[in-house]
Order: C-alpha cells, then sequence, then structure tokens
C-alpha cells in the first residue's frame, strides 16, 4: 500500500505503510511506515476525528458541549453516593455518544434527558436529585411525581422481560 504521508525526514511524501494494529483501546490505528525515498521508519496514528458538538441552550444561546462540565454535573448529584468517578466517566462518555447520534447540534433538553437515562441505573437518589434541578422541582409532591414515574416504568421495563 504506497500513500501520501509526508516523511519527517526527507520530507519525500511516497511512503508505505509497513504494520497497522488497534491502538489506544481500540480508539486509534497505529501506523509503522518507511519512506520509499530514503527508508526512514516513522509512526502515524489515525483516529476519528468528531465534528464539534454544540449545544442550544433554553434562551437560544449556543456553546460546545463540555464533557467536564457534564461530569460536574453528575458529581453533584451523586455527592455522597457511592459512585466512582470512572463511572461518572463512563455515564459521561455514553451520554456524549448518545447524543452525537442526534446530530452535531443539540438542544441542552436533550442533553438533560440523556443524563436521566442512563443515571437512573446507576443510583436512583442522584437520577432524583438531577432530575430535581434538571426539571425546576419546587415542591415535595415534584419528587413524588417523579417516583411515580420511576416506579411505572420499572412496572413496564420488568414487564416486558
Amino acid at each position: 500500500m504506497v500513500s501520501t504521508m509526508r516523511c519527517p525526514a526527507c520530507r519525500d511524501d511516497d511512503t508505505k505503510v509497513v504494520d497497522s494494529r488497534v491502538a489506544e483501546e481500540n480508539t486509534a490505528i497505529r501506523r509503522r511506515r518507511q519512506c520509499l525515498a530514503c527508508a526512514h521508519r516513522f509512526t502515524t496514528f489515525e483516529r476519528v476525528d468528531h465534528a464539534q458538538l454544540t449545544v442550544v441552550k433554553s434562551d437560544g444561546r449556543t456553546e460546545l458541549f463540555a464533557r467536564q462540565k457534564l461530569i460536574a454535573g453528575l458529581a453533584a448529584s451523586t455527592k455522597g453516593r457511592s459512585v466512582t468517578p470512572q463511572a461518572l466517566e463512563q455515564l459521561a462518555v455514553t451520554v456524549e455518544d448518545s447524543v452525537r447520534l442526534q446530530g452535531s447540534e443539540i438542544s441542552s433538553a436533550n442533553v438533560g434527558l440523556a443524563v436521566l437515562k442512563q443515571l437512573r441505573s446507576v443510583d436512583e437518589v442522584a437520577y432524583l436529585r438531577f432530575a430535581s434541578v434538571y426539571k425546576n422541582f419546587d415542591a415535595a409532591a415534584d419528587f413524588h411525581r417523579e417516583l411515580e414515574l420511576m416506579e411505572k416504568a420499572e412496572h413496564v421495563e420488568s414487564a416486558q422481560v
């Protein structure tokens, strides 16, 4: 296989791939290349370059999706709970992956729904905490209504199994 990757030694752009391997936990491909002009060997990495994900806020403003901001919100909702930082990171990655499937521009409401969908299976108390902020709870009845919705969803899920 001959490709046009510039040699870092002689700047010639005729190189060939000598070896390819999966790298970085299956998120990249490591390629060993050799220059056809000077025989210099070097390594390149091939990764998916995601389009930037833009979040449209409820007031119409837009901002770039920030995984760290999502993790901070998740950390606040799981404070004092037995949810590890690794679990929060994985949850954030799962949410980001799911909203990316909806396009490069996503509403903050859809991000919140994706979080709630994932968080419920991780920790129900954290789910309620997150829902109370996301859904603007202002009374105890709001918590009661959300608990009833959770119970109905559990019954539907158990009936489907």
